[in-house]
Order: structure tokens, then sequence, then C-alpha cells
């Protein structure tokens, strides 16, 4: 197994068999959502270097990742998929599966934009603020 999707609010989890499935109303979709607001061929999940990936396929409800509306989008650990209007949690272990580093959890992902690109590449200094500005001359 390569992971689960647990139902956020209760119900069964859905084993995670392929590094490849659909996720859709159709009969042929690798996970089956019989739901009016899930398209027939909603979205599709994805194992990439030992993440998982969630792509919308044009889907008429759209799929959202942590409460925001995306088309695509790498899945870390326990973070919430919308499908249309249904809610999971992934969760799996992206070492076992081929991962080279692991996830940055939320808040190193929040810091990512903290500085800016020449001061996270060490070219420059980040502001001091224990001393005073200058006025312009």
């Amino acid at each position: 197994m390569l992971g689960e999707l647990h139902p956020v609010g209760g119900g069964d989890s859905i084993p995670l068999l392929k590094p490849m499935l659909t996720i859709g109303r159709r009969e042929s979709s690798d996970i089956v959502l019989r739901f009016p607001n899930v398209s027939g061929n909603h979205c599709e999940l994805e194992l990439i270097d030992g993440y998982w990936h969630v792509r919308d396929l044009n889907s008429r409800n759209g799929i959202k990742v942590n409460g925001e509306r995306v088309n695509k989008r790498r899945l870390d650990p326990h973070d919430k998929l919308s499908v249309a209007r249904h809610h999971f949690e992934i969760h799996y272990d992206p070492m076992s599966l081929g991962a080279t580093k692991p996830a940055l959890e939320n808040s190193e992902r929040a810091d990512i934009f903290a500085k800016s690109l020449l001061e996270s590449a060490g070219l420059e200094s980040p502001p001091r603020k224990d001393r005073p500005s200058r006025p312009p001359r």
C-alpha cells in the first residue's frame, strides 16, 4: 500500500494501491465517489519522487488542498484534499516511497517567503533592526 485517504469526519479509509489513480463518479475510476457533485473524471493522484500529487481533470466543482482551490499541487502527509465537497486527509510516508528529503512542515513552508531570494541564496544580509536607518540626503 502506498498510502491512504482518510475521510474527514469518519468513514472507511481508501487505500492508495498504485502510483497513478483517478478519482471520479464513473465506475471506471480507480477511486469511485458516487456523489452528483463529483465529476465523472474529477482528478488524478500521482506518486512522483515519493510524494503524492493531485491534478484536477477539468472538473465542474474543483479540488482544494488545505482549503485552497488548486489545479495541481503536491500533497504532503496529513494535507487535506477536498474533491468537490468531500474532504479527505492523506496519510503516507514519503521516505518509504523513495523521497530523498522530508516534506517541509507548514511553518517552514510559510517561512520560505519570509526572505528575499538574494537573502535565501546568501547574497544579501537581512535588514538590521538594532540601528536606526539614516534619513536620505
